[in-house]
């Protein structure tokens, strides 16, 4: 079912009004110039309607706006008043003492004298004495040989060793703070709708429900009988009034801003975190003395019984090989086992509980659609209107027995005719045709050659 405006209706009824009277009504009445043998007779193609309910707006579809508030939660919520830190904790460092032990004199191989005064030996003597077949090489330690000799020559130093050795110590510089006051959000800022309603009207309106019409009618000639005469026939439109409400003004919303909620807390800050300075301690140092060998003794041979060299003194003496080990010392110094260090403590954060109020669901507008009213209006139209025209129809003369029982069967065939099939054109048959003419769209008057091409039968 179509759903019109009655603005819309009215224009498309008054333009099927104007249209219904055409020219070929009136062409329709002029007989056609029939051919020898060809037979016409007036057939009239009745004006068509078509009735249909129509649903007319009388009430225009609007709607209600519902608000919907916004929804609030509560929460605790920590806010922090004192960032965390840490404590720094000194760790000195450990020491521990080690033994070393340190040559003082060089092991060596040497030549002395049989006397008391340990008087050394030379090379010179020894190769003399070798010279002098003295068995230097085979001579074993403990063995003796005489020399002359000039003394050799002793330097004493001092050693200097690391007693303790340099290290560090740590000085702690702690850390500062300042507090400051802080602004701490506890309710959100939020919209609040506040509904302004819509505001509506009536109007009425005239609509069309059956557009003014002509049409084709047979008349009465003295009141008896068809005599013919066919009469157009203007029938009146009709309309009917309608009142329907209208929206002036649809239904709206303002909204108002509420502003969020903060609390001031004070905040201890970190302003420089503790920190750790190393000062230097330098090592700590001893000394040692060491007899070291300048010059060797120099030593020279001469014959038995001449007299020694200038500067040079003549032992006398038998000398000995002997060995003298290298000289050793023991000497403690204290070394860094673990250098110092620090310990970290950490000092937690500080916090406050504070009650926040928080949106849950914002404020939000709920459109209840309100349907459009519309009223069933019944109307009848004319799809097109009557006519009287000629046409040509099967002639008397040419109407045999078997065109008629064709016809019957096309029409039975239609379910159109009940009657017996035996060629007589009676009112049953003649009922058919009229009913299929009508059903088809064909001019309704006799058997039409259009009728028969329609059924599909020449003739």
């Amino acid at each position: 079912m179509k759903v019109y405006k009655l603005s819309s209706v009215l224009a498309v009824s008054l333009v099927a009004a104007s249209s219904s009277l055409t020219a070929d009504a009136v062409e329709s009445s002029i007989i056609p110039n029939a051919q020898p043998g060809e037979c016409y007779a007036k057939a009239l193609i009745p004006a068509k309607f078509e009735t249909h309910t129509e649903k007319v707006l009388v009430k225009e579809a609007s709607e209600k706006l519902q608000v919907v508030p916004a929804q609030f939660g509560s929460s605790t919520q920590k806010v922090l008043i004192k960032e965390a830190s840490e404590t720094l904790h000194i760790i000195p460092g450990t020491f521990k003492n080690v033994t070393e032990k340190v040559q003082i004199r060089d092991e060596e191989t040497y030549w002395r004298t049989s006397l008391k005064n340990s008087i050394p030996v030379s090379a010179e003597i020894i190769a003399a004495a070798k010279a002098g077949g003295a068995p230097i090489d085979t001579l074993n330690v403990g063995e003796c040989v005489r020399e002359y000799f000039q003394p050799a020559k002793y330097n004493t130093t001092k050693e200097t060793y690391v007693r303790k050795e340099a290290s560090e110590k740590l000085k702690i510089i702690p850390a500062k703070y300042e507090y400051v006051e802080e602004k701490v959000l506890i309710k959100e800022a939020y919209q609040k709708l506040v509904k302004v309603p819509a505001t509506y009207g009536t109007v009425t309106e005239k609509v069309l429900v059956e557009p003014e019409k002509t049409m084709w009618k047979k008349s009465q000639c003295n009141g008896s009988g068809d005599c013919g005469v066919m009469c157009l026939v203007t029938t009146p439109a009709r309309y009917k009034t309608v009142t329907k409400r209208v929206v002036k003004t649809p239904p709206t919303t303002k909204v108002i801003d509420v502003p969020a909620v903060y609390k001031t807390v004070k905040v201890r800050k970190l302003v420089s975190p503790a920190r750790v300075e190393k000062i230097a301690i330098p090592e700590q140092t001893a000394t040692y003395t060491r007899t070291v060998k300048a010059a060797d003794p120099v030593f020279t041979w001469t014959k038995v019984g001449t007299g020694a060299p200038k500067a040079f003194k003549y032992t006398g003496h038998q000398i000995c090989k002997l060995a003298r080990p290298a000289a050793y010392k023991t000497i403690t110094k204290t070394v860094v086992d673990t250098p110092p260090s620090t310990k970290s403590t950490p000092i937690p954060e500080g916090y406050t509980k504070v009650k926040v109020t928080t949106v849950v669901k914002p404020a939000e507008v709920k459109r209840i659609e309100i349907p459009a009213v519309y009223r069933d209006v019944t109307k009848r139209e004319m799809v097109s209107p009557s006519q009287v025209v000629w046409k040509r129809v099967v002639c008397k003369s040419s109407i045999t027995s078997n065109t008629i029982i064709e016809l019957q069967k096309a029409l039975k065939a239609e379910g159109l005719y009940k009657g017996p099939i035996d060629g007589i054109v009676g009112s049953q048959t003649r009922n058919a045709v009229k009913a299929y003419q009508r059903k088809n769209n064909l001019p309704v008057g006799g058997i039409t050659y259009q009728t028969l091409k329609a059924l599909g039968l020449s003739k």
